[in-house]
């Protein structure tokens, strides 16, 4: 658990740290993702970049694992 833990929190300071450089990116703006704008309105929901977040974390937690 404590590694767990301790592996947790060094991704989210990594993520912290790079997020200006992850919206240079475009990484939030990918083609899966569902975004309607009204007026006073804006919904965004991340199918496509929830799904490769995904698959990095899996890959990142089964190569610690090994």
């Amino acid at each position: 658990m404590q590694r767990f833990l301790v592996i947790t929190g060094i991704v989210l300071l990594a993520l912290g740290l790079l997020w200006p450089w992850l919206q240079k990116m475009g990484l939030f703006r990918l083609p899966g993702d569902i975004v309607i704008e009204k007026e006073n309105f804006r919904f965004y929901f991340p199918i496509a970049t929830s799904i490769i977040i995904s698959i990095i974390l899996s890959l990142i937690l089964w190569f610690t694992r090994k």
